[in-house]
């Protein structure tokens, strides 16, 4: 991942681009950011793909098929252009190392991982191949390890650039070699069996750490494929029982992604799938992508444009973009250590701003024209805000990823190279705030009686932040830190929408709009009893249902906090017509399955 050059488009359709994630046969993907705040992976074409009528023909007949693929385990397509003139297609952006990556890095998987992994495959692959799509190239480095589940990549859009020596270069197949179905080495026709052979020769590598068709050239690989018996020395045998039907040289013979699942039964609950190396791997890869985030957007372009270079803001970080073999919407990113508290943390970083005690990064700090700040002494703080005194018996608030106020909006400033976004409410209160990179309608503001106090205590908010020296004490099993709209997937819940437009009014809240409009929200408050509550089960935890009209909502005390507080849960579910308890109960029961044990 690198800065995007001076000379580079900054927008594709309706994103913005931000960063260079990578560069593959078919193009190079960029990290990008919708209107509504949501990351994308953007693949732009290579020119000698966009200059061929017949690519643009199949690239855009394989894009509408795979925008049609929305199930769990797959990263969605969002949007694409076959038309531009130079093609793009946006995926969802999700990070994680590629199996590749984190088997070279970590080792193989141990089988219960393996299990899951195949789970999450057979399940994905079911969702493709429902919509008419084979994925053919199936690979390690076209599967990525997300801290809840595995995700395929790429999927339908490799047959874009089959068929022909025009397009391929060779006249060839479009693969890898190592993980092809004998139908697939041989250019035969392909059916969805194809895609399961490939299952079953990545479930082997996953649980070895190499493939079952091992060759010391590509032709002894297509040779060994297509003729030899699979290696499966080494794999256990509760792995070896799943992926032996899976490579039988007959389509015919293999089973079915429906088959698969029912052999494997259900997965016991759980919110870390993979070993512990593997979450770490995931956790550096988001700190760099938030990193990439913040960078600044280079000046405009001289004329005549000039390159130049650009100094690298993360010496730390080592990068292997999981795109660069093809792959569509993810980036492997490695620090070489994880960053360490105190370590120049990024402070609008939403991951950064949730495990923040707002009251405590102004607490006993001196500001020029306020004094020394003092913390209210409260058992019912507000887990994103704090009113802190001033010497004069005056108060500066700080809010921590709240939704930037537009009152009264005036004419923005600068703070240590970021913009400040200034609003007044009559003629004593100034809202100062800086946007957050990935939720631009969010914020760090302080709200004071004057702009100029405001903007000064931002600037010791943000140095505080920083630093590490303010964050809440956190416990195993805290919903602090958690982000509410990676808790749950949507594709779990049939009822469940998108996420909306509107949704992300404050850092703990999410929505999904759909037929039935859900809300997550996680807080901390007093645990009282509410008055007229129906308890209802959802699986080891009882939660208070209420409903008026045509909304039922959910509340439940996840664990003790602080004081009198407790960590709160709170799904409520709204539809235009009919019962919304059955929705936001069914919501209810996968958060309970997601969330940390207290």
């Amino acid at each position: 991942m690198k800065p995007l050059e001076p000379g580079d488009a900054r927008q594709a359709g309706k994103y913005r681009l931000v960063a260079a994630l990578g560069e593959g046969g078919m193009g190079r993907v960029l990290l990008g950011v919708a209107p509504d705040g949501r990351l994308v992976a953007l693949k732009q074409v290579h020119p000698e793909f966009a200059h061929n009528a017949r690519f643009r023909t199949r690239f855009r007949q394989e894009v509408q098929a795979s925008q049609r693929v929305s199930g769990a385990f797959t990263a969605a397509v969002m949007d694409a252009d076959p038309d531009a003139e130079t093609p793009w297609l946006a995926s969802v952006f999700v990070t994680g190392p590629s199996l590749k990556e984190a088997v070279e890095a970590t080792g193989p998987l141990p089988v219960e991982s393996v299990r899951r992994l195949a789970v999450g495959l057979a399940t994905a692959l079911g969702e493709i191949h429902r919509v008419g799509l084979i994925h053919r190239d199936l690979k390690p480095g076209n599967v990525l390890l997300t801290g809840d589940g595995p995700r395929v990549i790429d999927f339908g859009i490799a047959r874009a650039a089959e068929g022909g020596s025009d397009l391929t270069g060779t006249g060839g197949i479009v693969g890898s070699p190592a993980f092809m179905s004998p139908e697939q080495a041989e250019s035969r026709p392909l059916t969805p069996a194809s895609d399961v052979f490939s299952l079953g020769g990545l479930l082997v590598m996953a649980a070895t750490g190499r493939g079952p068709f091992a060759g010391t050239t590509t032709a002894q690989v297509l040779y060994n494929v297509v003729h030899a018996v699979p290696d499966l020395s080494g794999v256990p045998p509760e792995v070896r029982r799943l992926v032996e039907p899976c490579l039988a040289k007959d389509p015919a013979r293999r089973p079915t992604p429906r088959q698969l699942l029912d052999f494997l039964g259900p997965v016991p609950p759980g919110t870390r799938p993979w070993p512990p190396p593997v979450h770490e791997l995931i956790g550096r890869q988001e700190d760099a992508v938030r990193t990439a985030l913040s960078w600044p957007a280079p000046p405009p372009v001289p004329e005549p444009p000039r390159r130049r270079r650009w100094v690298p803001l993360v010496t730390a970080l080592a990068v292997v973009a999981a795109l660069a073999a093809g792959a569509l919407v993810a980036v492997g990113v490695f620090a070489a250590d994880p960053v360490p508290i105190g370590a120049n943390l990024d402070p609008t970083s939403a991951d950064t701003l949730r495990a923040t005690d707002p009251c405590k990064v102004l607490d006993d700090v001196p500001v020029s024209g306020a004094g020394t700040l003092r913390a209210p002494d409260t058992d019912y703080p507000d887990i994103d805000k704090c009113d802190y005194g001033t010497r004069d018996g005056g108060r500066i608030s700080l809010h921590l990823g709240e939704e930037i106020s537009l009152i009264n909006p005036q004419p923005p400033g600068e703070l240590d190279g970021r913009q400040v976004l200034f609003s007044t409410s009559g003629k004593t209160t100034c809202y100062a705030s800086v946007q957050l990179p990935a939720q631009p309608a969010l914020g760090v503001t302080t709200v004071a009686d004057t702009c100029d106090l405001a903007k000064t205590a931002l600037g010791q908010a943000l140095a505080r932040i920083r630093s590490g020296d303010a964050r809440f004490a956190l416990s195993p099993g805290s919903l602090l830190p958690l982000d509410p709209c990676r808790l749950l997937d949507p594709a779990a819940v049939p009822s469940l929408g998108r996420v909306g437009k509107g949704a992300l009014k404050r850092l703990r809240d999410c929505e999904w709009t759909g037929t039935t409009s859900v809300s997550l929200h996680f807080d901390s408050y007093p645990d009282v009893p509410e008055s007229g509550a129906t308890p209802v089960d959802l699986g080891g935890v009882t939660a208070n249902r209420m409903v008026s009209g045509l909304t039922c909502a959910l509340s439940w005390s996840h664990r003790q906090a602080a004081g009198k507080q407790a960590e709160q849960v709170r799904i409520t579910a709204t539809t235009t017509s009919g019962d919304p308890c059955p929705a936001v109960v069914a919501v209810g029961k996968e958060v309970v399955r997601r969330l940390p044990k207290p």
